[in-house]
C-alpha cells in the first residue's frame, strides 16, 4: 500500500470508531554503505524500511500504535489498538493534536541519489587507495567508507494538516592507522558529499593528523590556557545538549530550569538551532507533531533565551512550542531534540586564536566523552590529547591527560571563538556544531 492508500484505510477506520481527534504519521528511508580493509570490499549493506504511527484522543489521553505491515487489515487493527492504548494510559500530560501554522519553511529540493552499488564500492575502494599512496607509514586497520540515506515522511490528522518532507544525504569516512618508530597512531575524519577533490583532501588531512600524533609527549598536572578545537567542542554540545530540554528541565533534571532570560554564559557565547541551515542535507520545515520549525538563537549574547519545547512541555509552561518534538522513527513517539545546533562563529581566525591565547594547549581529542560527562550536574572528566602552543603556534604533541571542569561554568568562561563552525555526522535532524574555543585556565591533569 502507498500512503494514499494507508491513510484512507486509517480515516475509514476512525471514521467507523467515532474518533474525532487522530493523526497518521508515515516514515520510508533506504540507505546503502560498505566499507574496506587494505585493498577489499569488508562490508556492504543495503535496507529499504518504514511504517506507519497512528495516534488518537480518546477521553482526554493520547493512544498511539505503530506498524511495519502496511495492509487494510492491519490498518483497522491498528487504529483499535491505538485506541485500547488510550484507555489504559496513566500519562498526565494534556494530550494535544497540532492543528497547523499559518507558513511552513520551503527544503531545497533532494538531489542526492542512492549510488549504485558497484559505484559505492568503487568510490570506496578509490579513497582506500588515496590513503594508503605516497605514504610508506600507513598501516592495516585503516579503512574508509561510503554512505548514502534517504527518508520521506508525511503527518497528516483530523483538523486538516497535510505535511511532507522528503531528505537525503551521502558522503565518506577515513580511519588512518599509521606505524612509525614503533609506535601506532590514528584519525578519524569525514565528509558529507562525495565531491572527488574533496575526498583526495580528506585521506590526506586524515593520514596527516594520524601521523603528527606520533611522539605524542605527556604533561604536568596544572592549570593551563586551553582552545577546545571545533570537533571536540561540537562534541562536548553533544553531550550535555539534553540540559537544554524543557522537559529535562520540568523534571528537574537541568541546572537550566527556570534560568530563561538570565545570563548563563560569557558576552561571546550564541547558541543557535537551525532546522532549515543552509548547507544541511537534513532540513525539516515541521517536526514529529506537525509545528513549524524555525531558527532560533537559545544562547544570545550569553543571555538563555529559551529551552526546547515540543507541545506538552510548552502547555505545561504556558508557552508556544518551538518545534523541537522531533519523532526518531514513525515507531517512537515525539521527543525533544534539536537540529542543527550550534555555538555560533567570531570574528578571529583560528591562526588568530592561538595567537591571543599565547601558550597553552590546543584539544583535539576527547576520548570516553559521554562517559566522563554528567548531562544533570554539567561536570566533566575526559581523557584528552591534542598539542603544546608556544607564542601563538601548535608545537608538539601531548598525550594521556584528562581536562576536567563544569559545561555551565565552561560557558561562562568562554573568552573568545574562531571564525567557523564545524559540524558533525547528522544523526536523523539532529546535527551538532562549533568553532573553536577559548578558555582560560582549566585544570589539566596530566603526569
Amino acid at each position: 500500500m502507498n500512503f494514499d492508500a494507508v491513510k484512507n484505510a486509517l480515516i475509514a477506520e476512525a471514521d467507523r470508531a467515532g474518533l474525532a481527534d487522530y493523526e497518521v504519521y508515515f516514515m520510508e528511508s533506504s540507505s546503502v554503505s560498505t566499507e574496506t580493509l587494505k585493498d577489499e570490499i569488508s562490508s556492504f549493506s543495503s535496507g529499504v524500511g518504514g511504517g506507519v504511527c497512528f495516534r488518537c484522543i480518546v477521553d482526554g489521553r493520547m493512544g498511539n500504535a505503530s506498524s511495519e505491515l502496511l495492509t487494510e487489515e492491519e490498518m483497522r487493527a491498528l487504529v483499535r489498538r491505538a485506541i485500547d492504548n488510550a484507555k489504559n494510559i496513566e500519562n498526565d500530560d494534556k494530550a494535544i493534536l497540532y492543528e497547523g501554522a499559518e507558513h511552513y519553511a520551503t527544503v531545497s529540493p533532494v538531489a542526492v541519489e542512492n549510488p549504485d552499488a558497484a559505484d559505492l564500492k568503487a568510490t570506496a575502494l578509490q579513497i582506500q587507495k588515496q590513503t594508503y599512496e605516497g605514504c610508506e607509514f600507513v598501516a592495516d586497520g585503516t579503512q574508509s567508507g561510503v554512505f548514502s540515506e534517504k527518508i520521506r515522511m508525511e503527518l497528516m490528522n483530523s483538523h486538516g494538516l497535510r505535511l511532507s518532507n522528503r531528505v537525503a544525504m551521502c558522503g565518506a569516512f577515513v580511519q588512518a592507522v599509521v606505524q612509525k618508530d614503533g609506535e601506532a597512531q590514528e584519525a578519524f575524519d569525514f565528509q558529507l558529499g562525495l565531491d572527488q577533490n574533496g575526498l583526495q583532501a580528506l585521506s590526506e588531512a586524515t593520514r596527516a593528523e594520524a601521523l603528527s600524533k606520533i611522539g605524542a609527549k605527556e604533561i604536568p598536572s596544572e592549570k593551563y590556557d586551553v582552545i577546545i578545537s571545533a570537533k571536540q567542542a561540537y562534541s562536548l554540545l553533544s553531550a550535555f545538549s539534553s540540559a537544554f530540554s524543557a522537559k529535562q528541565a520540568q523534571l528537574g533534571l537541568s541546572l537550566l530550569k527556570g534560568k530563561e532570560g538570565e545570563k548563563i554564559a560569557s558576552d561571546v557565547v550564541t547558541l543557535v538551532d537551525d532546522p532549515m541551515r543552509e548547507g544541511c542535507p537534513m532540513q525539516t520545515p515541521f517536526d514529529g507533531e506537525g509545528v513549524a520549525t524555525y531558527r532560533k538563537c537559545v544562547i544570545e549574547g550569553g543571555v538563555l533565551n529559551t529551552l526546547l519545547y515540543d507541545l506538552a512541555t510548552a502547555d505545561r509552561a504556558g508557552v508556544a512550542s518551538t518545534g523541537n518534538g522531533q519523532r526518531v522513527s514513525y515507531a517512537q513517539a515525539p521527543h525533544i531534540s534539536p537540529y542543527s545546533f550550534y555555538l555560533g562563529a567570531g570574528e578571529l581566525s583560528e591562526a588568530e586564536l592561538k595567537k591571543r591565547m599565547g601558550d597553552g594547549l590546543y584539544i583535539t581529542e576527547f576520548k570516553g566523552m559521554h562517559a566522563g560527562c554528567n548531562a544533570v550536574t554539567g561536570d566533566f572528566s575526559i581523557e584528552s590529547a591534542g598539542y603544546t602552543v608556544r607564542d601563538g603556534e601548535l608545537c608538539e604533541a601531548v598525550k594521556s591527560f584528562t581536562v576536567a571542569g563544569n559545561f555551565f561554568e565552561l560557558l561562562k568562561g568562554i573568552e573568545a571563538v574562531s571564525d567557523t563552525v564545524k559540524f558533525g555526522l547528522p544523526s536523523g535532524f539532529t546535527v551538532y556544531g562549533s568553532p573553536d574555543l577559548l578558555i582560560r585556565g582549566m585544570s589539566v591533569a596530566g603526569k
